[in-house]
């Protein structure tokens, strides 16, 4: 007969469980205060007052134009942060290196030079254009850097980021020489290189969602196997996993999220990067646990840096990506200093 293990209310199992919970219901009341925020406040002055009435209908047509297009820009902002942030997760998972993000696959060089080139030789324009050929080459440079990458020998993940730098090095100078020789190309490209949600609108939310969903659910699926990998390849392989299909789907996972989240509103920096650190001293190493908070933290910051970039300027808006950057580097800073103290 099965024996069932009871677990005491005060272990410290039950305590890690309980304190992750916590977090989890803190962390989702942060994120509709960040929705909230987003609605309410932006580069026009609006009141929580303005939103009611705008919900209610009873507002002015002014007031309800500039309300709703917050709309789209809050929505997007929510599943761009979600992609970005549990795709970092993924990268440092897969790659045992807490310094990864989603740059790292050369995804953001792969839809820059997809865009560039749509923009120089065919005449593409537009948010909507360019989500549609940032997207394939953010993919196809991400698959590339992967097979390049990929290896049967423990030294696959040096290979990775090789081949990530290799790539994203040769993209990059390709998209310099186009645009120093077109300057049309460029006047166009430097506005989206930044990163921003605004000038957006559902149809390129609704773009981004089957790609976002499928790497999501991927994901999900993974939490346990990647806890296994973190153990080593040969300890994961003892649990039951196969470290290469581990491996390979969470990259894949990676990429689909990340080149989602890149070709829909820009190169965003250091939520990849940085989310993944609060994530993990907050609910600690298990990836089940990682994944879905950082599915919570990434949208919070996203958004409270949107908001800060609209509001800081009134009545212009500094970019989101900008804002990101001004977050994310003391976070690798601190991320570089933790890794030197425990080396």
């Amino acid at each position: 007969m099965a024996t069932v293990t009871h677990v005491p209310p005060g272990s410290a199992s039950h305590r890690g469980t309980a304190r992750r919970v916590f977090a989890m219901i803190a962390g989702l009341a942060v994120l509709v205060l960040a929705v909230a925020a987003s609605v309410v406040f932006g580069s026009s002055t609006t009141s929580v007052g303005d939103v009611a009435d705008v919900l209610s209908g009873t507002a002015d047509a002014e007031i309800t134009t500039i309300v709703e297009s917050r709309y789209p820009r809050t929505a997007l902002g929510v599943l761009a942060g979600l992609c970005l942030a549990v795709a970092g997760t993924l990268m440092q998972g897969v790659t045992r290196n807490h310094l990864a993000e989603p740059g790292l696959l050369g995804i953001n060089a792969g839809a820059s030079a997809s865009i560039v080139t749509a923009t120089a030789f065919w005449g593409a324009t537009g948010s909507t254009a360019a989500m549609w050929w940032a997207l394939p080459g953010a993919l196809v440079a991400g698959v590339a850097v992967q097979i390049i990458g990929s290896s049967g020998s423990g030294r696959s993940q040096v290979r990775l980021v090789l081949a990530g730098a290799v790539l994203s090095a040769v993209l990059m100078a390709y998209i310099q020489a186009v645009t120093l020789t077109k300057p049309q190309v460029f006047d166009s490209y430097r506005y989206w290189v930044v990163g921003a949600l605004g000038g957006r609108d559902f149809d390129v939310l609704l773009s981004m969602l089957p790609f976002a969903g499928a790497g999501l659910l991927l994901a999900l699926l993974l939490g346990h196997s990647l806890n296994a990998l973190a153990l080593g390849d040969a300890t994961a392989a003892s649990l039951g996993a196969n470290p290469w299909a581990v491996r390979t789907g969470g990259l894949f996972a990676a990429t689909l999220l990340s080149a989602a989240a890149t070709a829909a509103v820009g190169p965003i920096a250091f939520v990849g990067l940085a989310v993944p650190h609060i994530v993990r001293a907050v609910v600690g190493a298990d990836f089940r646990w990682q994944i879905v908070f950082s599915a919570v933290a990434g949208p919070s910051l996203m958004l409270a840096a949107d908001v800060v970039g609209r509001v800081v300027m009134r009545p212009q808006e500094l970019m989101v990506g900008i804002v990101t950057a001004f977050v994310g580097a003391p976070a690798l800073l601190i991320a570089v200093r933790r890794m030197r103290g425990n080396a």
